[in-house]
């Protein structure tokens, strides 16, 4: 799984479940139709596959059908309704609870699984020449990080950055690749949160960082004991 950016809005499984979060789609099939309208009768519009991550987002919990915009970096973006049934959301899984939370640092520990974050304060003045900007109105704003788009400045000068994402399942150690912590910006440990699919082996950690208007949502997954990919969306 590559890294992709989706903008979705949805309606919450349940009302013990957050605002905002992550969910995979489910399907016998395979697949989840994507359709124009929230009916099962409405014309498909696009298909999404079984595994695949999604954003939602939305005001009211008894909604049978999400409403989506879906994107990804190969796909053209596809909008539409697909009905929850079909999805599971990330956070239904068993949660691996934090033994260690601070500014710098969060620690979650479950059985044999540890995932140690760590965050550090962000020094501009090293890393100036690896920034690309542009011109917005009348303000010069950061757009790449070493040739990535940069997440959650808003265009101005990062506060924090992860230093390391390092999870241990068993005597096996997955380092998250450098590249794809190093454009994400201003961390919120706080806002940290791991949950483990037993029947899949599969461990998801989940990010919610903000710096006002540059808020993000992240989620990186390790599946059998193996780094699968991140997914990066806007949380509105």
């Amino acid at each position: 799984m590559k890294t992709k950016k989706i903008f979705l809005f949805a309606a919450a499984l349940s009302i013990q479940l957050s605002f905002a979060q992550f969910a995979k789609v489910v399907d016998k099939d395979g697949y989840v139709n994507i359709r124009k309208n929230a009916d099962a009768k409405s014309n498909i519009v696009g298909k999404i596959n079984s595994g695949e991550i999604l954003y939602i987002f939305s005001e009211d919990a008894n909604e049978s059908w999400l409403n989506i915009d879906y994107n990804t970096e190969k796909e053209k973006p596809l909008t539409g309704y697909v009905h929850r049934s079909r999805v599971k959301f990330i956070e239904s899984y068993d949660e691996i609870p934090s033994t260690e939370k601070n500014a710098n640092k969060g620690v979650f520990m479950s059985g044999n699984i540890k995932v140690n974050i760590v965050s550090r304060p962000f020094d501009y003045s090293q890393h100036k020449k690896d920034f690309s900007s542009a011109k917005h109105g009348d303000n010069q704003q950061l757009e790449k990080y070493k040739g990535q788009e940069i997440w959650g400045t808003d265009g101005l000068i990062p506060k924090t950055y992860y230093e390391s994402i390092t999870v241990q399942i068993g005597n096996k150690t997955i380092q998250i690749p450098q590249k794809e912590i190093e454009n994400l910006f201003n961390t919120d440990t706080a806002a940290t949160h791991c949950y483990f699919d037993v029947n899949n082996d599969t461990l998801y950690i989940t990010m919610n960082n903000s710096e006002g208007a540059g808020a993000y949502v992240a989620l990186f997954i390790v599946e059998k004991g193996k780094y699968k990919g991140r997914v990066l969306a806007l949380p509105f």
